[in-house]
């Protein structure tokens, strides 16, 4: 079992200058554990990794609260180039044809090697792998466990991978306050936990921090998602693309929880619909792209409707045997899925956007990288397919690292010799904790007031004014910040995005920003229209 504490105490320790700990890590650092992070960790070996993660490992990660499930053309009348027709589709003109042909191309290698790690799928009674359908999907090709436990199980297994994998570090209850760069790019992680703050130098860094939806004030992620692998990338110098495209999942039970349990698109798969509270119909088709059922519920709920889904009569008393986590969780709420209606309302789900990086994972700035739902790979467009979001962790993860495996045994590059540390000890010193908002709550609901469902510039311009003048020194503004330029500056409507003053959509764009773009606004004449 690879060693796990709350210190970074290792033969490259530097020592400690006043309150500040000095640590060399031998390998990459990789920031984050979800399953995009610690399958990056464990596909490195034998190369040493330290893995930083601020909760315990399998705690607060969006992957363990994933239900859908992961997408591959494992079926037997399925193929690769239809699952890359689904995503192309989905994705709006905004997806990287080659990126997309490239990851369901892996797809079914990627499903084999997470059986050869332990992976328990769902089976039917002939033992073939069950396959579900989900929304936009034109075939049964979403792969579950246990139901609606897809994540758990498949972080479970990441967890259970990198625990085994002995150059596989992992440090808990540490989180990475920035990414430390010198003339060479990386130079080092700047950290902090119990004890003395500390600089961990390594010139490979690898973000997998995940998605940003406990910035809105209606979100079906952990409230410790809040996009900090984007706030680490761009105070390092990196460009990030397309954050405003949030994807807003159609069904989050409405019970006044927060975060929102998520009742999965599988669901609808199984025959369950769509209705209003008095039982009219609330959507035409309960299995179009999320986009598309988020804005029609929307609308319903605008003209003062309750939204609701429909298992009565599809699912009846058969839901739990499908879906035992929902169940519970409906039931917790006082619901019985068999016989009651579902209250739900679109939530913010998942970020399309993110961090650039490159078909390996490289991002703008030499020595950091980036992985799972904190990059943009082109995968998803403008609306990521349901359950494409597992499949991009595992297949990306493990090309990341047999790249920057590739990459650490060529001799040679910068080291972080003693004038490189020199360096990186002021500036860590000059660098702030990035503290959170003082008024989370207010940043919450104003990022979702101004960039939800359906935006338009005099809410955007509002909630800039409101954040950038709190970006420079505050991560949570910071990212809020960005999703509303992006917002602003794309002018029509894609995808998840819409833009009620620019409904029409114009030529395929994307939108790429850096910290100057929210710390130094300037407003063109377009972006004010």
């Amino acid at each position: 079992m690879a060693p796990s504490s709350s210190t970074l105490s290792t033969p490259g320790t530097l020592g400690t200058l006043g309150t500040l700990e000095i640590t060399y890590a031998e390998g990459p650092v990789v920031v984050g554990a979800g399953l995009a992070g610690l399958l990056a960790a464990t596909a490195l070996s034998p190369v040493p990794v330290t893995v930083i993660s601020p909760a315990p490992l399998g705690v607060d990660t969006s992957t363990g609260w994933a239900q859908g499930g992961i997408a591959a053309a494992v079926g037997p009348d399925d193929d690769p180039a239809l699952h890359a027709e689904d995503t192309l589709r989905a994705g709006a003109g905004l997806c990287d044809p080659e990126v997309v042909r490239s990851v369901t191309d892996a797809g079914p290698e990627a499903i084999s090697w997470l059986l050869a790690l332990g992976a328990r799928l769902d089976r039917g009674p002939d033992g073939a792998l069950a396959l579900g359908l989900e929304g936009a999907h034109c075939r049964r090709r979403v792969l579950h466990a246990a139901g609606d436990g897809s994540g758990a199980e498949l972080l479970r297994v990441a967890v259970a991978a990198a625990r085994r994998t002995p150059s596989v570090t992992v440090v808990e209850g540490v989180r990475a306050v920035r990414v430390l760069t010198d003339a060479h790019g990386v130079a080092g992680v700047l950290a902090e936990g119990a004890g003395p703050r500390r600089v961990v130098a390594t010139r490979s860094v690898i973000l997998a921090t995940g998605g940003l939806g406990g910035l809105y004030a209606h979100t079906t992620n952990p409230l410790a998602s809040r996009g900090q692998g984007l706030a680490l990338a761009v105070r390092a110098g990196a460009v990030v693309r397309d954050v405003e495209l949030v994807q807003f999942h159609p069904t989050a039970l409405d019970v006044g929880l927060d975060p929102m349990p998520l009742v999965s698109e599988a669901v609808r798969g199984e025959g369950a619909t769509l209705v209003t509270a008095s039982g009219a119909p609330a959507v035409t088709d309960p299995l179009a792209a999320r986009d598309v059922v988020a804005r029609a519920l929307w609308a319903a709920r605008q003209a003062g409707h309750a939204t609701c889904l429909d298992a009565r009569a599809t699912l009846g008393p058969r839901f739990g045997d499908h879906f035992p986590a929902i169940e519970s969780a409906c039931r917790a709420a006082g619901l019985d899925p068999s016989v009651d209606l579902l209250p739900v309302r679109p939530a913010a789900h998942y970020a399309m956007g993110g961090v650039l990086v490159d078909a390996a994972g490289r991002t703008t700035v030499p020595g950091l990288w980036a992985v799972g739902e904190c990059a943009s790979t082109g995968l998803h467009g403008a609306n990521r397919l349901a359950s494409n979001s597992l499949l991009e962790a595992t297949v990306c993860s493990r090309r990341l690292a047999a790249t920057l495996r590739d990459e650490l045994a060529r001799p040679g590059g910068p080291q972080v010799g003693p004038a490189a540390r020199r360096d990186l000890i002021a500036s860590a010193r000059g660098a702030g904790s990035a503290p959170q908002a003082t008024d989370l709550a207010l940043l919450r609901s104003t990022l979702e007031a101004a960039a939800g469902v359906l935006r338009d510039a005099p809410g955007l311009q509002r909630a800039l004014g409101i954040l950038a003048p709190l970006a420079a020194h505050d991560d949570d503004a910071l990212v809020a910040a960005l999703v509303c330029r992006g917002a602003l500056q794309r002018t029509e409507s894609r995808g998840a995005h819409t833009r009620t003053d620019h409904p029409a959509t114009g030529e395929p764009q994307h939108t790429l920003l850096t910290l100057a773009d929210v710390t130094t606004p300037t407003l063109t004449d377009k972006e004010a229209s």
